[in-house]
């Protein structure tokens, strides 16, 4: 093998540097929510040892970028963290806030690797001043160390932190890279190049047995591998976290030559399954690569020399490569205890860009409308077969749109646990306790969406510890427990997913909010609506009951912007809250923003979808409905209970002729069911949500649009607006005269009474 003596400057990583900055942040990311989760359970050794290794990993994959000051700065945090895993500094909560504050330093950093500039000298400063923090605790351990004395030296230290103290040994590293290593951006002289840094290399080879010839070769694919013999006093978690970034494009072997057979046997209990004796030694770093190809082949050759007299691979790996019979016992015992994983058993993931989703079920919708439009025709034509054929197709389609759209589905309890550090940090600067419990998380919805409505769930819980919950002091004069409590939670309910922030706080002074809209005109002085209508002041432009202006709060600026912010997404939100005992805010969002099943109904000309998981129910060819105000509203009966219903004729004030009977979709939105009154049902359909225009915005009862396979657009019905429509009584006046219908007169009697 020949010395290298060269440095490799890792410029060409540029194209894979946005995959570190990703993978680095879902580092950070767990960082936090592993120091929040040691606030509460301090001591766990599992979290404090996952804690280590997201920092090792950020600090090991910066190295092979190049990324100087993100290793730097996170090798303090990293031996400030292997202090607490020996115990010599207990993790309190100043300690914690010292990590989440260095953890938000190290998002920085790998923020700015992509941009230059983004580095202020704001940030250099509180850089320092982190450092200086993190040597004064390391400073003070290390004195408290010295005064316990030799009784304190026995501590080992951690298994995969650095130590300067500790000897130099020589390793043998056997790396065989694998051939989609160059499509995926990486480059092998990198991570050796990276590897010089732990250490001294003596030696290192190319195995150029492993090279294809000239006229067969793919240039896209990499065949390298390489033997390196490095003096080192690193650990074996740290040489392996040099390939940590390529770990899953290469097979990696890391023998240490003092290394006792017994620690060997260890490490073979602790492997998962594998099949072949090879692949176990090579697993632990028993045998290279080389050494084991070797000896199979030794193997190969015997077999067709003396066919009677094979050696066994095991007696080989002992005599040829050295490796001592303990180990190739423990091996050995291994492979008999497992067997062999069925096919499909492991879960394997592959990360696809969020931008080539979006652009496959943007096609994906487009083959929903080309496939209503090919039914329609097959239909049409009245060719059995060819019908029969094309229900096939878009049986197809339909499960083709669902596995894509489960893509996109994500637990929404990653969002809900980045609230953990918004409430520790808010309550400690708001001088309040508060428990913070997540329930639900496991509900999945459009990733897409998760992301939206992240800064409105940020504003609705800042606001509740701010505004809602009160002081310990507070809270205790009240009668209630000194530790507030915030719940924040997610559920499946009607087709929609219902995300729910609770709080035990004061709740919200109606009278207080009344006073404040009388000053500001939104109300007549004096008038007082009824609760609900109270509440939904607060979502009013500029709108503010707070005494004072806060870092937080006061201004009135948000409330007004959560709510546009929610129904941008067809969601909506309620405020319920009882003076004294607390706030609920409800939120309710589609389970997704692409394609959705659908109910196609026709009033006069105009075609309307609701959708499908809203609809309860459907009441054909009933007599004509009427006793509707000018806003639509009505009344009808429904097995003996009254239903108020809402007509789209008359609410859309649509210019056609009535039919002689009516239809009746009923729909349930959460709170209560009502009925939509509609002219034909035309059956469920799948329907391609397309936005509206911006001239429709502000048209109340409509979410969006759909094109038909005709090429007609069918409107998408906002249920929930629909449904606060339908919740207000109508006021209206039927002459007796018309009061004639089968099921009419207790439903008109109904409206009169309610309009009396």
């Amino acid at each position: 093998m020949k010395k290298k003596s060269s440095k490799y400057d890792g410029s060409f990583l540029a194209d894979a540097l946005p995959t570190f900055i990703n993978e680095a942040n879902e580092q950070t990311e767990s960082l936090e929510q592993l120091l929040l989760q040691l606030e509460e359970q301090p001591g766990d050794r599992d979290l404090l040892d996952a804690l280590f290794r997201c920092a090792h990993t950020v600090k090991g994959s910066a190295g092979m970028f190049g990324l100087d000051k993100v290793v730097d700065f996170t090798h303090h945090v990293e031996t400030l963290l292997s202090r607490i895993r020996d115990g010599l500094i207990d993790l309190d909560l100043g300690v914690s806030t010292l990590l989440l504050q260095c953890n938000d330093q190290i998002r920085h950093l790998i923020g700015s690797a992509a941009d230059a500039g983004a580095d202020t000298p704001e940030q250099v400063e509180r850089r320092a001043d982190l450092v200086m923090q993190l040597h004064a605790l390391l400073g003070a351990s290390d004195r408290r160390a010295a005064a316990a004395g030799p009784a304190d030296a026995s501590v080992d230290p951690p298994a995969d932190a650095p130590d300067d103290d500790a000897p130099m040994l020589r390793w043998h590293v056997s790396v065989q890279f694998g051939p989609e290593t160059f499509r995926n951006g990486m480059d092998p002289l990198a991570v050796i190049a990276y590897l010089e840094t732990l250490g001294s290399v003596e030696a290192i080879g190319c195995d150029q047995a492993a090279i294809p010839a000239l006229d067969v070769i793919d240039a896209e694919q990499c065949h390298l591998a390489f033997e390196v013999c490095i003096d080192t006093r690193a650990t074996r978690e740290e040489l392996e976290g040099a390939f940590s970034f390529v770990r899953d494009d290469c097979v990696l072997h890391l023998i240490d030559l003092p290394e006792g057979p017994g620690r060997l046997a260890r490490l073979i209990e602790a492997l998962p399954d594998r099949p072949r004796l090879g692949d176990i030694l090579m697993s632990i770093g028993a045998v290279t690569h080389a050494q084991l190809q070797a000896c199979l082949n030794q193997q190969a050759q015997n077999r067709l020399a003396t066919p009677d007299e094979v050696p066994l691979l095991g007696e080989l790996l002992q005599t040829k490569a050295g490796v001592h019979g303990e180990v190739v016992a423990a091996a050995l015992d291994k492979q008999r205890k497992q067997r062999d994983p069925a096919p499909g058993d492991e879960n394997r993931y592959i990360r696809v860009h969020a931008d080539r989703l979006d652009a496959v079920i943007n096609l994906l919708g487009e083959l929903v409308i080309a496939g209503a439009g090919a039914a329609m025709l097959a239909r049409q034509t009245r060719q059995r077969n060819l019908h029969e054929a094309n229900q096939n197709v878009v049986r197809l389609i339909e499960e083709i749109r669902n596995g894509t759209l489960q893509l996109r589905m994500v637990p929404i309890g990653e969002t809900f646990s980045r609230f953990r550090r918004v409430v520790r940090d808010t309550a400690s600067q708001l001088g309040k306790e508060v428990t913070l419990e997540i329930v639900g998380g496991e509900t999945e919805l459009d990733k897409s969406m998760v992301e939206r409505i992240a800064d409105p769930l940020m504003h609705l819980v800042r606001n509740g510890l701010d505004h809602g919950l009160e002081t310990p002091a507070e809270r205790q004069a009240a009668g209630k427990p000194a530790v507030g409590r915030l719940v924040l939670s997610a559920r499946h309910e009607s087709g929609s997913v219902l995300i729910r922030i609770d709080d035990d706080g004061r709740g919200i002074h109606r009278e207080r909010v009344l006073q404040r809209a009388w000053d500001r005109g939104l109300l007549e002085r004096g008038t007082r609506p009824p609760d609900a209508e109270i509440l939904k002041l607060i979502f009013e432009p500029g709108f503010s009951t707070a005494e004072q202006v806060t870092s937080l709060s006061g201004r009135g600026v948000g409330m007004d912007v959560v709510r546009r912010n929610i129904e941008a997404l067809r969601g909506s939100v309620q405020l319920h809250s009882t003076e004294g005992l607390g706030t609920r805010i409800d939120i309710r969002l589609p389970l997704t923003l692409a394609i959705i099943d659908g109910f196609l109904v026709s009033v006069g000309a105009s075609k309307f979808i609701f959708p499908l998981d809203t609809v309860v129910e459907v009441i054909e060819n009933r007599p004509t409905t009427t006793g509707f105000d000018r806003r639509g509203r009505g009344t009808v009966e429904l097995r003996g209970q009254v239903l108020p219903v809402v007509s789209l004729r008359v609410f859309y004030d649509l210019e056609s002729p009535p039919p002689e009977r009516d239809n009746i979709i009923v729909v349930n939105a959460g709170e209560a069911p009502f009925g939509i009154v509609v002219d034909a049902l035309l059956g469920q359909h799948q329907t391609v949500i397309k936005p509206l225009g911006r001239i429709f915005k502000m048209l109340r009862g409509l979410s969006g649009s759909s094109i038909l396979g005709n090429g007609e657009v069918a409107l998408i019905a906002d249920v929930m607006s629909l449904s606060h429509l339908a919740a207000q009584p109508p006021r209206v006046h039927v002459p007796a005269s018309r009061r004639t219908s089968d099921n009419g007169p207790t439903a008109q009697t109904q409206s009169e009474g309610q309009a009396s």
